[in-house]
């Protein structure tokens, strides 16, 4: 079967972030994204309900070039401010055309 190398961009953020992040996904070309609740405990401490603040995940699959962008957009813009965390991930899709 044909695969296609593409980016898988995980970001995990503070919910209250959810639609300037869905905002920036679009304004630097992703085609889509997965958004669910997440939980979990890191530098900032344990974030897990509406008290401490919920967290969310994002994920979408994207050229390496809106890779770039969108990463460079998060760390520019969040990292200092805010709970999130951002990787990248190569995956091998089916129909590939679907995300570029």
């Amino acid at each position: 079967m044909k695969t296609v190398p593409l980016c898988l961009v995980t970001v995990i953020a503070e919910s209250v972030l959810k639609e300037r992040l869905v905002h920036d996904l679009r304004s630097v070309g992703a085609r889509g994204y997965t958004l669910t609740d997440a939980e979990g405990e890191g530098s900032r401490q344990r974030r897990v309900g509406e008290i401490l603040g919920a967290n969310i995940r994002i994920e979408s699959i994207v050229s390496p070039e809106v890779a770039d962008r969108l990463l460079q957009l998060i760390s520019n813009e969040y990292f200092d401010r805010f709970a999130v965390i951002a990787y990248l991930s190569t995956v091998s899709v089916i129909r590939g055309e679907k995300y570029v």
